[in-house]
This record gives C-alpha cells, structure tokens and sequence, in this order.
C-alpha cells in the first residue's frame, strides 16, 4: 500500500460520501422504508438498487477497459464470479433474517447514523458481534481440520 497515490484516501472519502448521500436521499437510511420494501408495500428500494446496479456495470466497464486497479483491493477491475456454495447459502438467509428483523442493511446502518438514527448503533454493534463470531468459529473449525490432517 506504500506505493498508493496520494490520492486514494481523499478518493475513498468521496466515495463513502457519495454512498451515504445516496443512500440518505433515497430514504434507505429508514428501516421503515427497508421494511416496506421487504413486505411489498413500497418497492422504491428495488429501483434504487437497479439504479445503483445500472451505473455500477457502466463504472466498472469503462474502468475495466482504463486497465486500473481497484483502490482498495489493488486488483484490476472486471468480472469476478464466485461459486454458488452452501456458505453462500447460510450466509444469504441469515443476512435475510437479520436484514427483516432490523430493516437495515449495512451500508445502510452506517449512513442512518449519519442522518441521526442513533439507536441503530444497537444494529451495528451487532453485525460487528455477529461477523467477529462467524470469523472466531471458522478460525477454530480450520485450525480443528489442520489438526485432524496433521494426525493422519
């Protein structure tokens, strides 16, 4: 990271930026909007993300074709397919589950703060608890397996 341009936190900056103003304007900082969404009452999530998803693909292919990297991974931009597998799976209904219950979804949680929804900290605490736990038990299941290969 020693050979960053002096660029690339002020750039991180706007992008975060750009993301929580985004989010604030679209009302997605609003776990009752979230909610609405997600019991069908009022789709204007689904047309913010498709909107979002539209000038992604646009971002991303004109970068792609700049040959740049990506700022924080360092990566060239393009494609990246991930394998549909059973952690996607769990990981999936159980970010659904969480995402119904608090109407919130990280991104989200983090600009709701800055529009002054203080008691979603409460939410945040616990996606920090619950992704350190995750990362704890597949720590120690890893560290399990290597002992088991270790021994045959």
């Amino acid at each position: 990271m020693s050979d960053q341009s002096p660029l690339f936190m002020p750039l991180i900056f706007v992008g975060g930026l750009l993301f929580g103003v985004g989010l604030a304007v679209s009302h997605m900082t609003h776990p009752e909007v979230v909610l609405a969404f997600l019991q069908f009452s009022d789709l204007g999530l689904a047309f913010v993300m498709g909107g979002a998803g539209v000038v992604t693909m646009i971002v991303i292919g004109i970068a792609s074709r700049s040959g740049r990297v990506a700022p924080l991974t360092g990566t060239p931009y393009g494609r990246r397919l991930k394998s549909m597998d059973r952690n996607v799976l769990y990981g999936g209904t159980i970010f659904g589950v969480g995402w119904g219950l608090s109407g919130i979804c990280p991104g989200a949680a983090y600009a709701s703060v800055g529009v002054g929804n203080y008691p979603i900290l409460v939410a945040i605490a616990g996606m920090f608890l619950g992704a350190y736990a995750q990362g704890y038990w597949r720590s120690a299941r890893a560290a399990d397996r290597a002992d088991v290969a270790a021994g045959d």
